[in-house]
């Protein structure tokens, strides 16, 4: 039998192999740390990467903008690597987003700095669709009440290159026509949005309110590509109900899924062949809000929420913690059944979720740290547990 607390590296290509048909006959055959780190990248995969063009003149509010929209203060001052002479590469770890920051649009020789763009976009058109410029948003200053003649060429560029443009109207106070006049003048807009990024307080007191970046990140999810969604959702701090959303999908998938482990019925010490699909469910949940994923943080979830213990990584103790954790759902027939399994990974889920909600609301929209989450995680369960 494989040694359950076994790093994967340590066994050799053709135990791996065979490792998820044992896992079929029998649950102690189950390698936990083989799972977490499957699922770890699968979440990875399936979270992939989603990169954002986002142009305007100096001074129209682009950092603004994009930290106010984005996890982890995105657009910090001096961060990013040259693409070209005029725009710049804005990445941070952990977070499935790239930001091409293009600037220079009040140049002279605004030519050169489109040509080059043209040609980093190409360059970056092959088969990785993670590598391709998916959206843009040409930012333009409500101040100003003009759109430059640089504008409308790259928003003909861009559309030429089939990347959809949305046109972001930032420092938005008074509209007197003028977004109805950039959609004139800029025609392959998908959109505009009016924006205020910040809260700003006029000297004679007036506080403006920050409007316009939920509807900025509902039309940018629309026009998105489907393999970019999740990255986008992930990477955006305004809409947690966005994010929500995603999980409750994965959660609904998960618990179809531990119902038709359980659908055999199977014996309770088998009950343990649910716990990858919960493993798997743990691991999307935390790409989709965006958290830092890290194959330690998944094995110490793991081990502390779902079997209550670090050392409690073999199937038959898993079933003991199952059924603590879900006492009424078992013992009558010596079974689980696919209502049971299904109700077991649906609470779980949820609960994973509410815990992600409420950290990410104390946090203004940014990620807890990991133990944040796992102890927060655990005194929901807790609660919840006490009062059932």
């Amino acid at each position: 039998m494989l040694n359950p607390f076994a790093k994967p590296e340590q066994f050799s290509v053709t135990e791996l192999q065979t490792t998820d048909q044992k896992n079929m006959n029998n649950p102690e055959d189950l390698n936990y740390y083989e799972i977490i780190n499957n699922s770890y990248k699968q979440a990875l995969r399936e979270r992939d990467h989603v990169n954002i063009l986002i142009a305007g003149r100096t001074g129209v509010g682009k950092s603004t903008l994009i930290n106010a929209v984005f996890e982890g203060e995105f657009a910090t001052t001096g961060q990013g690597r040259p693409i070209t002479q005029n725009t710049r590469e804005i990445k941070k770890e952990g977070i499935p987003l790239s930001i091409f920051d293009t600037r220079g649009l009040e140049m002279a020789d605004f030519s050169e700095t489109l040509e080059a763009l043209r040609k980093c976009i190409q360059e970056r058109r092959g088969v990785d669709p993670s590598r391709h410029i998916h959206v843009a948003w040409i930012c333009i200053s409500e101040e100003s009440r003009r759109v430059e003649k640089a504008e409308e060429q790259l928003v003909r560029m861009l559309n030429e290159h089939n990347i959809p443009v949305i046109a972001v109207i930032t420092k938005a106070m008074s509209d007197g026509g003028f977004k109805d006049e950039v959609i004139n003048i800029l025609p392959d807009v998908k959109n505009a949005i009016r924006v205020n990024s910040i809260m700003t307080e006029l000297d004679d007191g007036i506080v403006i309110k920050p409007k316009g970046l939920k509807e900025l990140v509902d039309l940018t999810m629309q026009v998105v590509p489907e393999g970019q969604k999740s990255a986008f959702v992930a990477s955006q701090k305004v809409d947690i109900e966005l994010k929500k959303s995603r999980c409750n999908k994965i959660v609904a998938s998960a618990a179809a899924s531990a119902a038709a482990v359980g659908a055999a019925p199977i014996p309770l010490a088998d009950a343990a062949l649910i716990v990858p699909i919960q493993v798997s469910m743990i691991a999307s949940i935390s790409a989709t809000f965006g958290l830092s994923l890290d194959k330690n943080f998944l094995s110490t979830m793991v081990a502390s929420t779902i079997t209550g213990g670090v050392g409690s990584l073999v199937g038959r103790e898993i079933v003991l913690n199952l059924l603590w954790l879900f006492p009424l759902g078992f013992g009558v027939t010596g079974f689980i059944e696919a209502g049971v399994a299904a109700a077991i990974t649906t609470t779980l889920g949820k609960t994973y979720i509410a815990t992600l909600e409420a950290l990410f609301i104390h946090n203004d929209g940014n990620p807890p740290t990991n133990e944040e989450v796992k102890e927060a995680f655990q005194k929901r369960r807790e609660i919840e547990i006490c009062d059932d």
